[in-house]
């Protein structure tokens, strides 16, 4: 049976002249907008590639310390070739990542900015005379 998700369905009769759209993947926003949920999932994703990032540099550094030194005791012996085989995929990783961060930062730098409103307004506090 197919999913109805994301399909057009027409009223109880199927004789409705305005069909509705069943399972709206805009969560009930305008097109135009994004929802609080999605500003939030992108802040959250921006936090999670940043932690990444910092994975993946101390990785790189770690396999590239890996590979100095199995190459010192034996230059081209297989410790050697398979610490270099793990740096390079850390660095790829690494690279991909920091690509990424750009790419979102250049993307929210056209957004405009919304600062946060104090939570509570300011009250004036007069002593009791």
């Amino acid at each position: 049976m197919p999913s109805m998700v994301g399909t057009r369905a027409s009223g109880p009769d199927n004789k409705s002249p305005t069909p509705k759209l069943i399972g709206s993947a805009f969560r009930g926003t305008c097109v135009g907008m994004a929802s609080e949920t999605d500003h939030v999932e992108s802040v959250r994703a921006l936090r999670q590639l940043r932690r990444m990032r910092t994975f993946y540099a101390g990785g790189a550094v770690l396999w590239a310390t890996s590979a100095a030194s199995a190459g010192w005791d034996d230059p081209g012996g297989r410790p050697m070739w398979v610490s270099v085989a793990f740096l390079m995929v850390f660095a790829a990783l690494l690279g991909m990542t920091v690509l990424w961060l750009r790419r979102r930062q250049a993307d929210r730098a056209e957004e405009p900015v919304h600062h946060a409103a104090p939570r509570r307004t300011a009250w004036r506090r007069h002593a009791n005379a």
